[in-house]
């Protein structure tokens, strides 16, 4: 998952909690709220529409209070009878998107630095281990994305919820789960949420890392400067646009990021398909060695889990979001056949001297290839506070806790953000390495999101429901399981070796 688009918030209602104080300032893309903060009616058959300025969010992290306060009116084990509810009934929203949107918004959500990533994922794994492998995991990430959406519905039925975001879904699974799992309802949740800044914190540094890597590329024609002057001399702009606290204001930037990243895409595609060479130049099939390096890109490209759940709960239609020809089905076949031709283009193009970014083995000195790197280059700087809004936003609120007055709260909010964008950079110029970063990432965080959780908490919400005939749901979730285990023990061991080697790309 990489670059997360700003969208209307969904708005909840929660029958007998408590009221607090609304929050002035939603934050764009994370926000702490509470069950007030939703209005509606559990009565209304029709999804009412509220206006309201788009300074959206897209993933929400709800305190452990508001969950608590939201569950004190059921029963015993949290459940109530779910015959007559139906949770697209009780959502009040802010401008519903429509189906088109809400594909924009999960491709969108799905394609960014890994992309460019893939061609050195192929090195990897092979030319035909690659295409076939990444078309494998592609449909693996979408069948863990309809689990969660399934669980999610699921839930939302049970306890009587407009809507459910991650980290809610985790904890509710839990708490309607065996008797010995639902003490640990809050840690699951917890896990969920420590995991999306782990990713996040993660994207940034492969956002800065991208930028610096692709400025030196051009100006290593005129002058030969090392990656960590380039690091550095990103910190201070990257603090000052990080400084913009609503993402309302971030919306032009947003759309030129976007447009940048379709033309450089563009144009390094032409490159890719100039004067390609026979399929025998390259290898067919790589090492065991290297494979777990492929899993981590390739689950890094793939992770978009993140944004499912807020995109479903915001369409007009929710009920064209699943299905065999619904919106998930269709965008993510978009996104996996993307990633495979660039994959599979971009290896047979360099063979084994592509690099962690396809940008990076553009021809030095053209013209054209210099305007993608610096397009790419600023596209992905201009993304970098979208990615950064996550992890900010999940810190912010028990930093600000510590102080009283609006002053030194604002003060606080300040200082934590210089910190951990400053944070990222030293992370990069640590690991100035792109490739395996990238690996690291996507095995040790994005498999957790996308391969290791889904399954996990599909078996716990059917547990009292039942696992089909024979049990397959509980076999399926089984092997998935197993799988991202693998991914996540073999891709991290593969990664930190490499970076601890030193390989450069």
């Amino acid at each position: 998952m990489e670059d997360l688009t700003p969208l209307t918030n969904l708005q909840q209602c929660s029958e007998g909690a408590p009221r607090k104080k609304k929050m002035t300032e939603r934050q764009p893309l994370l926000l702490q709220s509470d069950a007030s903060d939703y209005e509606g009616s559990r009565g209304s058959a029709a999804r009412p529409v509220r206006s309201s300025p788009p300074d959206n969010t897209l993933v929400n992290v709800h305190s452990e209070d508001s969950l608590a306060a939201s569950g004190s009116g059921d029963d015993e084990h949290g459940l109530t009878d779910k015959s007559n509810y139906n949770p697209t009934h009780h959502r009040t929203l802010e401008h519903p998107t429509s189906n088109f949107d809400t594909l924009i918004h999960l491709l969108k959500g799905n394609i960014g630095t890994g992309i460019l990533a893939m061609p050195d994922a192929f090195r990897n794994a092979g030319l035909y281990v690659g295409l076939f492998g990444t078309m494998i995991m592609g449909a693996i990430c979408t069948h863990c994305m309809h689990m969660l959406v399934r669980c999610s519905h699921e839930l939302c039925q049970r306890f009587e919820r407009p809507a459910l975001d991650f980290s809610e879904v985790a904890f509710y699974s839990f708490e309607s789960g065996p008797e010995g799992l639902r003490r640990y309802s809050i840690l699951a949740r917890r896990i969920v949420t420590t995991f999306l800044f782990i990713t996040q914190i993660g994207f940034c540094c492969v956002y800065f890392l991208f930028v610096a890597m692709n400025i030196k590329e051009v100006m290593d024609h005129y002058y030969n400067i090392p990656l960590t002057i380039y690091l550095l001399i990103l910190l201070a702009p990257m603090i000052m646009l990080n400084l913009v606290r609503n993402l309302k204001y971030l919306t032009p930037v947003s759309l030129i990021a976007s447009m940048l990243t379709v033309a450089g895409l563009a144009i390094s595609f032409w490159y890719m398909l100039q004067d390609l060479p026979d399929v025998h130049t390259v290898n067919p099939v790589a090492t065991w060695v290297t494979l777990p390096l492929y899993f981590g890109t390739a689950v890094y490209a793939f992770e978009g889990i993140g944004v499912v759940l807020p995109l479903e709960n915001n369409m007009r239609t929710p009920q064209d979001f699943g299905g065999t020809t619904g919106v998930l089905n269709t965008g993510m076949v978009i996104v996996a056949c993307l990633y495979t031709a660039v994959g599979f283009f971009g290896y047979l193009k360099y063979g084994e001297h592509v690099r962690g970014s396809i940008t990076l083995n553009l021809p030095q000195g053209e013209v054209l290839s210099e305007l993608v790197r610096i397009s790419m280059a600023v596209a992905i700087f201009l993304s970098y506070t979208l990615q950064f809004y996550v992890p900010v936003n999940i810190v912010e609120p028990f930093v600000k806790s510590h102080f009283r007055t609006t002053e030194t709260r604002n003060l606080s909010a300040t200082v934590l953000r210089i910190a951990l964008v400053t944070f990222t950079c030293l992370l990069s110029i640590c690991i100035p390495n792109l490739g395996p970063i990238i690996s690291l990432v996507g095995a040790v965080s994005s498999s957790t999101l996308a391969l290791i959780s889904p399954p996990i908490i599909e078996m716990i919400t059917f547990y009292n429901v039942g696992y089909g005939r024979y049990n397959w749901m509980l076999w399926k979730d089984f092997l998935i399981l197993i799988f991202g285990l693998c991914g996540f023990v073999f891709g991290t061991w593969a990664s930190l070796a490499q970076i601890l080697n030193g390989t450069t790309n």
